[in-house]
This record gives C-alpha cells, structure tokens and sequence, in this order.
C-alpha cells in the first residue's frame, strides 16, 4: 500500500498482516481520488477517516493537500501502524489519531469535516443510521462530501443527501454531498 499522488506520492503506508482490517484496494482508491479531484480542492481541507484500517485514504487526501486529517479506528495494529506512518510523513500535528469506536467516536464530537470516508466492515448492520449519525451530527460540515465503501448488496440511495456511486466488483462507494 502506498501513496499515489501528491507530495508524498511513492511512500509506503505501513500495514501489518491482520484479518480485522479490509484496506482499500489501489484500484478503488485511485478511482475515488480521481472523482473527488474532479470535485473538491483538497487544499488546506479537513478531512475524517472513520474506520482507518492502516489509514490509507487519510493519508491520500492528507499528500493531496488536506490541512488536517483525523483517523478514528480500534484496532490495535492498526492504530500503531497509523502512527507510525504519520511519524514517517513529519506531521503529527496535523494528523490526529483516535483510538476510539466509530459510533462512540460520532456521538461526542464537536468537530467539523470538509470530507469524511467511511469504511466499516461489510457486515455493518445499520449503513443507513451511521449516515444520518453523521449528518444529523453535524459532523459534515455545510459544503462536505461523503463518502461510504460497503457491498453493492447494500443500496443507499434513499438515504439523505444521496448524490451518486460508483461499483468496482463487489464494492460500492456511495458518494453524499449537500
């Protein structure tokens, strides 16, 4: 895994051999990057990677010009590797990492994000309630973008805000914004 654009283009992103982590596949997230390019200025952007994994598209937006990003997993390999990378780019003061459960994590920020991925495991049984725990929340800031990977056995597009997805073999990015 590594990054594929922007100043940090080329570097590794540590990851550890571990079964409780999907991490975004290359192809999936170049794809999301060269829709949100098209999209969004990553310039000085707050960004809220929910369920990081190893941190990989926190730390694409983050080499693409992003201000500030924000990891939230609980996975101790994870966590550690996060950190770890973050050491490696020299900015761990732009970089915070919260080892926290996502929907704990949800219900007592006061923070806003400019764009938020969301990545939680296929088996998640409520895609539709953590969407609106984000909007409801507030967590999105007025002009954010969403974004949730999920199966494409699950179907969001009544959900709030619902703007567009994408399908790459059995997953599906589903793409919010205001």
């Amino acid at each position: 895994m590594q990054i594929q654009a922007g100043i940090y283009k080329g570097m590794k992103i540590r990851s550890s051999p571990s079964r409780d982590v999907r991490p975004c596949s290359s192809r999936v997230k170049k794809s999301i990057f060269d829709t949100l390019a098209a999209r969004i200025d990553f310039e000085g952007i707050t960004v809220l990677d929910l369920f990081a994994g190893f941190g990989s598209l926190g730390f694409e937006a983050f080499s693409r010009g992003a201000g500030s990003v924000w990891f939230v997993d609980r996975h101790p390999d994870a966590l550690k590797d996060m950190k770890a990378t973050s050491m490696q780019l020299g900015a761990p003061d732009r970089l915070r990492i919260v080892n926290s459960d996502v929907v704990s994590f949800l219900g007592r920020t006061r923070e806003q994000f400019d764009l938020v991925f969301c990545d939680p495991p296929y088996a998640w049984p409520d895609y539709p309630g953590l969407v609106e725990k984000i909007a409801g929340k507030g967590v999105l800031a007025e002009e954010g973008m969403l974004l949730i990977e999920h199966s494409t056995s699950v179907d969001l597009g009544g959900s709030l805000w619902y703007s567009f997805h994408k399908d790459y073999g059995m997953t599906r990015v589903t793409f919010f914004q205001r």
